[in-house]
């Protein structure tokens, strides 16, 4: 006999979590930067970036403050080098496929709850091909307050037609794992994706802590 779900619904963070998007992050960050005849950072820096989205990547890219006159002409250098490669190396995290696999099987919906812009989320949604589809994409566009504030998760729910309550929440960022509790939902922190070195995904308050995607399984079958 197969394992039974302990919950009615899956939501996910997109970058970091769901699918690895940093390489098209430093591809277009690096193309910046060489157009601006500036030195290529590692590429472990920029991909520590990616959770604080474009802001948090030119800021840190041209170590200019999101005052400074220059900063939001570059930001959006940045973001139309960015659409124009979006899923040229982006893919599934290793083990996800699968998860996806045994959500649909035991026919538990999942959606997406992202800061990322529906510009972005969308333009890879509707290019990379993904093994089911998110049930729910609910972005900062779509509320009125982003995470950690829970207004994303109570629409994925709604939209999912689902408890918060009985709904998996799972993040690589503390936002994430503060919008699922704030929404009384169950949470994981997902120590994989794109944290600083000295960020504690246990500090974070999550229900539980996973180093990769494969072990995500195990808390939601039973």
């Amino acid at each position: 006999m197969s394992p039974a779900p302990k919950y009615q619904a899956v939501l996910f963070d997109l970058d970091g979590t769901l699918l690895d998007t940093a390489p098209d992050f430093v591809t277009a960050i690096n193309r910046l930067l060489t157009r601006k005849g500036l030195p290529i950072p590692n590429p472990e820096k920029t991909r520590r970036m990616v959770s604080y989205g474009s802001v948090g990547m030119v800021s840190s890219a041209f170590d200019l403050d999101a005052e400074h006159p220059d900063f939001e002409p570059l930001r959006q250098e940045f973001l139309t080098l960015y659409l124009n490669n979006i899923v040229d190396r982006t893919q599934l995290f290793p083990g996800i496929e699968s998860l996806l696999d045994s959500l649909e099987k035991h026919h538990i919906p999942w959606g997406i709850v992202t800061n990322k812009p529906s510009l972005y989320t969308h333009a890879i949604l509707q290019q990379l091909p993904l093994p089911s589809s998110p049930s729910a994409v609910i972005c900062p566009d779509d509320v009125t307050h982003r995470k950690p504030d829970p207004e994303s998760i109570y629409l994925a729910c709604n939209q999912l037609q689902v408890d918060a309550q009985q709904c998996l929440v799972i993040g690589d960022h503390i936002r994430d794992v503060q919008a699922g509790l704030n929404a009384g939902s169950t949470t994981i922190a997902a120590a994989y994706g794109y944290l600083d070195p000295d960020e504690d995904p246990h500090a974070w308050g999550a229900h539980q802590v996973v180093t990769s995607a494969a072990d995500i399984a195990q808390y939601i079958f039973e």
